[in-house]
């Protein structure tokens, strides 16, 4: 639920460096690099300090390329990247199927995360909100997508209630609404909302969306364009594998890594101990890399299986907003390829 429930904003300067070669200079080196951008999904967080480590680290240049991390902008990475803006953008899987199924040119090819960080949380002083049904007939806050009101109606009827609720769109101010009991309940990250919560003494409760009946997801990825993969293979394979480069020092070296993510965005990034809680949360909960140990792959069968979800219920359209009548080949949507 990155796309729905990560909300900030934040301009950022960018700058790459690049190691010198026997016999050129540093600016020969740096024109000889193949140039790479990549869009962020919202303001910098955690879920982006692969990037960062990548960059500043020097994987990036070490693997030939200079990397710009584009400034978060109103428009989706997605849309940036499908539109050529881009080469590389983290977006959500639930925004890569909706887009793609409408006829963008995107392909997942890295799971930033391993499992679904999102969570349906309400003030845990509501004692009377013991399982999903006891949703039913209350105020739900929240960011306006067809994937939402599908996701809650699973959970609830999972648990034998109707999946009636009411809906206010309110965006980020949710999470105030919420602390404020003017909804009953909202969705957040728990690996950055939970943890800022936390992090302020705000009593929280929760159920994971797994449990009740929605396919697991890997939440957010990184994805590019089938016309840039086709055109630019090996510059695409060296920027992915730099990248789980950076995923990887940051699960092995946290206190390091968290710095680094800090120092490099320290106008913005104000608040160490969220930054540090927030990478905790990710490696611990084995987000970053998975009980199998993996890092950055896609699982088929979480892909395939929340495409399948997403096609039951209508959310997935055409190009012309229509409901599809036949599954895609959800094959198509992703490929750990670049992975090596």
């Amino acid at each position: 639920m990155t796309d729905l429930t990560r909300r900030q904003a934040l301009l950022l300067t960018l700058a790459s460096g690049l190691p010198l070669v026997a016999g050129a200079s540093r600016a020969q080196a740096q024109s000889a690099a193949q140039k790479v951008t990549v869009a962020l999904d919202w303001t910098v967080n955690t879920n982006h300090i692969g990037l960062f480590v990548a960059r500043d680290k020097g994987f990036y240049s070490e693997a030939g390329l200079e990397v710009d991390i584009l400034p978060y902008s109103d428009t989706g990475a997605g849309t940036l990247v499908a539109n050529r803006v881009a080469d590389f953008g983290i977006n959500g899987t639930i925004s890569l199927f909706t887009q793609k199924t409408a006829g963008a040119d995107l392909k997942g090819v890295y799971a930033v995360v391993q499992s679904e960080t999102g969570r349906l949380v309400f003030n845990a002083a509501r004692s009377e909100i013991k399982s999903p049904r006891n949703l039913d007939g209350l105020t739900y806050g929240g960011f306006g997508s067809a994937w939402e009101n599908a996701l809650i109606g699973t959970i609830i009827r999972h648990d034998g209630g109707m999946g009636n609720f009411e809906t206010v769109t309110l965006g980020t101010s949710a999470y105030e609404a919420l602390a404020n009991g003017s909804v009953d309940f909202t969705l957040e990250v728990s690996t950055w909302e939970g943890v800022e919560a936390e992090l302020k003494g705000v009593k929280q409760r929760s159920f994971v969306y797994a449990d009740y009946g929605v396919p697991d997801e890997h939440t957010t990825l990184i994805s590019s364009s089938e016309a840039y993969l086709q055109a630019n293979p090996k510059p695409a394979a060296a920027f992915v594998q730099a990248t789980r480069r950076g995923y990887q020092f940051a699960v092995d070296d946290p206190d390091a890594a968290a710095a680094l993510l800090i120092a490099a965005n320290k106008d913005t990034l104000t608040n160490p101990a969220l930054i540090e809680a927030s990478l905790k949360a990710l490696i611990d909960g084995h987000y970053l890399r998975g009980n199998n140990g993996a890092i950055g792959t896609m699982d088929p069968a979480k892909m395939h299986a929340i495409g399948d979800y997403l096609l039951a219920a209508d959310v997935l359209r055409d190009a012309d907003g229509e409901a599809l009548t036949q599954r895609p080949d959800f094959a198509e949507y992703f490929s750990n390829s670049t992975l090596g």
